[in-house]
């Protein structure tokens, strides 16, 4: 006989009650009815994410469309595009909470309706004579987008069990982040048709999205039993060493990916004007770094399954570190094509990376689910803050010397700090 709390994945009348029986370790549990039950929740929460990454990313496209008349110098474009990547980072770890304490089904609804909010405010002020405070005002609210990312990994998280869970969560994540991309080509397709004084057009198109979402999480996604209070763990965590260390290794991989994800098109439009003079130009090319890097994810996951999280992230971190160095010699050299391929090279390495990091997380906590589930929002926020530094490297660089070469000298001796504390740390544990 079904036990009742397994009847409400399985009647679509009762679909999103909480489940009062879930034991996604036991392969018989597993194989009758867990795995469809987490396979639904996967899919409504890779949804939500995606969306949501596209909001929070989505001042990377448009400071393309701030020509002269917004009288914005790159310096302020690139503060534009940091404030969001701030904002994201620090909502991540109540976003975590807020999954413990609403359920994932709830809060999935909740924060998914929320991003009508920063759409809809970009759509309104975005035309020329708006200040720049209210641009900064209006680009920070974007960083609601950003917690969905803590929030959906804590859940998907707790769905799987721990040979899976390497998997799901790079799915989950590299799916969800592929929702940068997919703004970025928003954006050269709005472009390419409405040209560079119709910005509006590019939030206004995700309402019916943000819209369809939440209505799909509010029919079809489920509870888990909600643990009421995290911050006890939280203060467990705080205290515990692998904490800091899997948090520096993810500012690395994640916080390299988001602040890259960023900043790209405004750094290759400053350091090659000459060659990337139209923000067609650039559109039509930055999306292809931050794809590859969201379809890497998955594979990042996948081999850390296999091989060990610690292998995967070291070998990351050294080849991450050797296309620094590449970037910086074609920067000097002013080599186009190369600088171009050394970042979309960075990007897919991050990526791998960012699957490699979050699954180390529930190997060094194994069985102890809250203490990992409270981790991956802690290390998700303090690596997303990871994205503000890349911006701001990429700021000063360019306000100091007009060009990048010190950012990617600092980001060439960051990731060899970054292999250096994995081998150290983890190079003698398989975990994975």
């Amino acid at each position: 006989m079904t036990p009742a709390g397994l009847a409400a994945p399985a009647d679509p009348a009762v679909r999103g009650r909480t489940l009062t029986d879930w034991r996604p370790e036991e392969p018989e549990f597993w194989e009758r009815t867990g795995a469809r039950v987490a396979r639904r929740n996967l899919l409504l929460s890779v949804a939500t994410e995606h969306i949501g990454f596209s909001v929070w990313s989505m001042w990377s496209v448009l400071v393309l469309f701030l020509g002269p008349e917004y009288g914005i110098d790159p310096a302020g474009k690139f503060t534009l595009t940091a404030v969001p990547t701030v904002v994201g980072g620090v909502l991540r770890l109540p976003y975590t909470y807020a999954v413990a304490r609403f359920g994932g089904r709830a809060w999935t609804v909740f924060s998914s309706l929320l991003l009508l909010v920063p759409t809809l405010l970009m759509a309104a002020v975005l035309k020329p004579g708006v200040s720049f405070t209210t641009l900064l005002l209006v680009a920070s609210v974007a960083g609601v987008g950003g917690g969905n990312f803590a929030s959906s990994m804590a859940n998907i998280n707790a769905f799987y069990p721990r040979s899976l869970k390497g998997r799901a969560l790079g799915v989950n994540a590299g799916v969800g982040n592929i929702g940068v991309p997919a703004v970025q080509l928003a954006g050269l397709l709005v472009l390419a048709t409405a040209d560079a004084g119709h910005p509006a057009v590019l939030p206004l198109a995700y309402v019916p999205l943000i819209v369809l979402a939440t209505l799909g999480a509010l029919r079809w996604m489920d509870d888990l039993p909600a643990v009421r209070d995290a911050r006890p763990v939280l203060g467990e965590i705080i205290r515990d060493g692998h904490t800091w260390g899997l948090s520096l290794l993810y500012i690395g991989t994640f916080g390299s990916f988001i602040g890259f994800s960023f900043a790209f098109g405004l750094v290759l439009q400053t350091q090659f004007h000459d060659q990337f003079d139209t923000p067609v130009k650039v559109a039509s090319l930055t999306f292809l770094g931050p794809l590859l890097g969201s379809l890497a994810r998955p594979y990042g996951g996948a081999l850390a399954d296999r091989l060990g999280g610690a292998r995967v992230t070291l070998a990351v971190f050294a080849a991450m570190a050797a296309c620094s160095g590449l970037i910086l010699a074609a920067a000097r050299a002013h080599w186009a094509v190369v600088f171009f391929a050394g970042f979309i090279a960075l990007f897919v390495l991050s990526g791998v990376g960012n699957g490699s990091t979050y699954r180390m997380i529930p190997a060094v906590h194994g069985t102890r689910v809250r203490r990992a589930t409270t981790l991956i929002g802690f290390a998700g926020a303090v690596g997303a803050l990871g994205g503000v530094l890349v911006n701001v490297a990429f700021r000063q660089s360019f306000q100091s010397t007009g060009n990048g070469e010190w950012a990617y000298a600092g980001f060439l001796v960051f990731y060899a700090v970054c292999a250096a504390v994995t081998y150290g740390v983890y190079g003698r544990r398989r975990l994975g």
